[in-house]
C-alpha cells in the first residue's frame, strides 16, 4: 500500500475505534430525563391527617423545584401498609413514592407485611419530627413528672393512661414509659386520638402521651396540663416544660415522625437526585414555618442518617412490643 494510503487507513481505523467510546460517552444516563411526567406520592393514611398535611406541603415545594406535579394518593389500610406495599410493588422508576409515618417501624413487630420493609424499599429522608406531650387533666393534682411517678407507685394499677388504639404512637409511648419508670398504668385505648383526648380532658383518664399539635392547644387553653416533653431537647414553643429525659427517665425519646421511601430497586442515580431535592424542599423557609405552625420539626435527613434512625427506631418498638405483649386485638 502507498505511504499516504497506509496512513489514511490507520487515521480512518483509528477515527473508527473512538467512535464508540464517544458514542458511549455522549449517550444520556438511565433516567438522565427525570421527571418527565408527574409523579405520584403515595400517603398510606387517610385525607386531612397529619401525614397527608406533610404529604402536600412538601408536594408544593418540591414540585417547583423538579417542575412537574406531584400528585397525592391516599391509600389507607392496615396501619399504612397497605399504602406502603403499593409502592414496594411500584416500577423502580422514580415516579412512585412513599410518604409514610411512625407505624412504619412499628408494624413489623405487629402484624404479616405483604412486603419486606427492609429490602423492599429505599429509605430518602427523615423529612420531619413531632414530640409528643405528657399531657393529665388541668385539674389533676400533679404538678410534675416526678409527682406523677409518686402517684403511680404508690398506687400500683389506680391511674390509666390513654391512647389512640392498640400499638398507635401514644400506646407504644406510654408502654415505654412504663417500662423505664417499672410502673404499672392501665391502658385504656380509644378509636382515634380526639376521644382519647376528650375523656381526658373530663377527668375519665389521667394522663396520655400526645403529640403536640393535637395537645399544644388544649394546653396553651388550660384543658390540659403538659408535665413533660418527649423529645431529646425542650422545644421552643414550651421553653419552661422539661423533658420526660430530665425528668428521672434518662435517655427517653418517643417522637412521632413522616419519612420517604423510593421502591428498593430504583437507579442509585435518581435516588441521589431525590435526596438532594428533598433536602432542599425541606430546607426552605416555606416548609419550615408551614410545619413549625403545626408543631412539627422539619428534619430533611440524608438517606444514610434516615437508614439508621429507621433501625434504632425497629429496634426500640421491637422491645416495647415484646415487653409488653401488645397486639391489635
Amino acid at each position: 500500500m502507498p505511504p499516504l494510503l497506509h496512513r489514511r487507513a490507520l487515521l480512518g481505523a483509528g477515527l473508527a475505534s473512538l467512535i464508540p467510546a464517544t458514542v458511549a460517552h455522549a449517550a444520556p444516563a438511565p433516567g438522565s430525563d427525570w421527571p418527565s411526567r408527574p409523579i405520584r406520592l403515595i400517603v398510606p393514611y387517610p385525607a386531612g391527617g397529619a401525614a397527608d398535611q406533610t404529604a402536600r406541603g412538601l408536594a408544593t415545594v418540591l414540585g417547583e423545584r423538579l417542575r412537574t406535579p406531584i400528585i397525592i394518593d391516599n391509600r389507607p389500610g392496615a396501619g399504612g401498609s397497605i399504602g406502603a406495599a403499593a409502592v414496594a410493588q411500584a416500577p423502580a422508576d422514580g415516579y412512585t413514592l412513599l410518604l409514610d409515618a411512625t407505624g412504619f417501624t412499628v408494624n413489623p413487630s405487629l402484624m404479616s407485611l405483604p412486603f419486606d420493609p427492609v429490602k423492599d424499599l429505599a429509605p430518602l429522608s427523615l423529612l420531619m419530627q413531632v414530640p409528643m406531650l405528657l399531657v393529665v387533666p388541668a385539674q389533676a393534682p400533679w404538678r410534675s413528672l416526678p409527682e406523677l411517678v409518686q402517684a403511680a407507685r404508690a398506687r400500683p394499677g389506680s391511674l390509666s393512661f390513654a391512647s389512640a388504639g392498640n400499638g398507635s404512637a401514644q400506646h407504644l409511648a406510654g408502654e415505654l414509659f412504663k417500662q423505664r419508670q417499672q410502673l404499672f398504668i392501665t391502658h385504656i385505648p380509644y378509636r382515634g386520638g380526639a376521644p382519647a383526648l376528650n375523656d381526658l380532658m373530663a377527668g375519665q383518664v389521667d394522663l396520655m402521651f400526645s403529640a403536640m399539635p393535637a395537645s399544644g392547644p388544649l394546653v396553651k387553653g388550660g384543658k390540659l396540663r403538659a408535665l413533660a416533653v418527649t423529645a431529646s431537647a425542650r422545644v421552643p414553643s414550651l421553653p419552661a416544660l422539661p423533658t420526660v429525659a430530665e425528668s428521672g427517665s434518662p435517655g427517653f425519646v418517643a417522637q412521632e415522625w413522616n419519612g420517604l421511601w423510593a421502591p428498593a430497586k430504583t437507579p442509585p442515580e435518581l435516588l441521589a437526585r431525590l435526596e438532594t431535592e428533598v433536602r432542599a424542599a425541606m430546607a426552605s423557609p416555606e416548609l419550615q414555618q408551614r410545619l413549625a405552625a403545626q408543631g412539627a420539626q422539619a428534619v430533611g435527613s440524608s438517606r444514610a442518617d434516615f437508614s439508621r434512625f429507621l433501625q434504632a427506631e425497629s429496634r426500640q418498638w421491637a422491645q416495647v412490643i415484646r415487653a409488653a405483649g401488645i397486639t391489635l386485638n
